[in-house]
């Protein structure tokens, strides 16, 4: 699965302050390698150089 700018995600890196948090892709870099890389802005700060298995998109679907 794939991340665009602007996708809500939630990050799980436990060496991260943030592991946990929700936040948006503000920006999506590609690795020489053919990878991506994400920046995550959120509320209080950013992570950079996240790579697409530490992150979990929100599920903003309601079931109402």
């Amino acid at each position: 699965m794939s991340f665009e700018k602007e996708d809500e995600v939630v990050l799980h890196d436990k060496h991260s302050e943030y592991d946990g948090e929700a936040g948006t892709i503000t920006q999506v870099m590609e690795t020489m390698f053919g990878d991506a890389t994400y920046t995550i802005s959120f509320e209080d700060g950013q992570e950079t150089g996240v790579p697409q298995d530490a992150l979990e998109r929100v599920d903003d679907t309601d079931d109402e």
